[in-house]
């Protein structure tokens, strides 16, 4: 759904979006937090398909 630059922004990134009602996780390839370097390609937000624009919409207003 969105890409983000770290495991700490896809943290705050679910909350914020799980508080919302929203069923929503992060995928990254980081070793567990042990190789942060590794999230140089980004920190992969999910929501499930039918809740992807409610999802773009409060994230987006985030930024604003």
């Amino acid at each position: 759904m969105s890409i983000v630059r770290s495991r700490v922004e896809a943290e705050l990134a679910v909350g914020l979006l799980r508080s919302h009602g929203l069923r929503a996780t992060y995928v990254t390839d980081d070793a567990g937090g042990q190789e942060p370097q590794l999230q140089q390609d980004g920190v992969r937000v999910l929501v499930a398909p039918d809740d992807e624009a409610d999802a773009r919409r409060i994230l987006a207003d985030v930024g604003d």
